[in-house]
């Protein structure tokens, strides 16, 4: 009888383990599916270029520099488009808002939205860099991939002698 009672008090165990063990692995993918909505990825110029196309539903940032010339206000008044280039590709976006007061032409930017289906960003937020030195990291990083970051260290060097 009591090799009966341990049987049944291991099988008692087992089952408290499995049903851990399935807890904890919900929990987890609750975790993972929560985090999962909220990563927005950042991409190059090139690199949307390259993964062409984007899931319209998938968030995510674009950085580089804005193109001399390209920034129009649409007919509508409030929309905005220009283009970002980081040098090797140039993408174009729309946003309907007001744009940061730092933001103009040839500086670094960091835009965050989706890709429309004829290949234009539509960017819910612009964010400008805030002054002469600083980059945003991904902006910097892609500039220095396409090898213009040189150019821009040896005009901030200049300004900086003037």
């Amino acid at each position: 009888m009591s090799l009966s009672r341990a049987k049944a008090r291991k099988r008692q165990r087992m089952y408290i383990i499995g049903a851990a063990l399935l807890a904890v692995a919900g929990a987890a993918a609750l975790i993972l599916t929560a985090f999962e909505d909220s990563v927005v990825f950042f991409f190059s110029p090139t690199e949307i270029i390259e993964k062409s196309p984007i899931d319209p539903d998938q968030r995510l940032r674009i950085g580089g520099l804005v193109v001399e010339g390209s920034v129009q206000k649409l007919q509508d008044g409030k929309t905005i488009a220009f283009a970002v280039t980081d040098m090797a590709q140039t993408v174009p976006i729309s946003y309907s808002g007001i744009l940061p007061d730092l933001f103009r032409e040839g500086q670094g930017v960091v835009a965050e939205g989706h890709m429309s289906s004829d290949g234009t960003f539509v960017a819910s937020e612009v964010l400008a860099k805030h002054d002469e030195n600083y980059m945003p990291p991904e902006v910097a990083e892609s500039l220095k991939k396409s090898g213009y970051w040189e150019e821009i260290e040896a005009k901030n060097a200049e300004q900086m002698r003037n």
